[in-house]
């Protein structure tokens, strides 16, 4: 394990608002409060617009929960980042994920595991960490299974998490340990 870049913030460096905030998120989560929060809240007031924005895609989007799982640890996955991986294993296990999702997801939209509309989630995941970018095949097949507001969350959605994992990755952010028991 390397040393974080960043560390997380005190009450002052972020404030006591985004301390409660994160203490409620780690006992919600059965860990100690999540790092992503205590050291992006060192932003403050760009914390809370982050915060909205990826609370709009999950929970609060219209994709499917566990679809959208789905699609956050694959790009877990393919960004290498330990910490969004974990996190969203536990999150995904209250979505649905099973544990023959979360190894299929680490193979990928090959893996015979998954129906045509997964395939078509995953492989344009695949695609938008590759290039950046869908092909007009990825598209098509990506549009037989979403409407248009759902596609283009669907892209958003694909790239905060790219973002995201950019960010933990190069704060070196570890995985957030279990709650200790007080």
């Amino acid at each position: 394990m390397s040393e974080p870049r960043i560390t997380s913030g005190n009450w002052r460096q972020t404030s006591p608002f985004i301390k409660g905030f994160s203490k409620l998120a780690g006992r919600s989560m059965g860990t100690e409060p999540p790092q992503v929060f205590l050291v992006l809240g060192r932003t403050k007031r760009l914390f809370w617009g982050w915060l909205m924005f990826a609370g709009g895609l999950m929970p609060g989007g219209k994709l499917p929960r566990r679809e959208t799982e789905l699609i956050i640890l694959r790009v877990a996955t393919l960004a290498g980042s330990a910490y969004e991986r974990a996190h969203h294993e536990r999150i995904g296990a209250r979505a649905g994920v099973t544990p023959e999702d979360l190894a299929a997801v680490t193979v990928g939209p090959t893996d015979k595991h998954w129906n045509a509309r997964e395939v078509a989630l995953l492989t344009a995941v695949d695609e938008l960490h590759d290039k950046k970018d869908l092909s007009d095949a990825s598209w098509a097949a990506l549009r037989e299974h979403l409407d248009e507001r759902r596609s283009v969350e669907f892209l958003l959605l694909t790239g905060h998490y790219e973002m995201l994992a950019t960010a933990l990755n190069t704060l070196r952010i570890e995985p957030d340990p279990p709650r200790k028991r007080r």
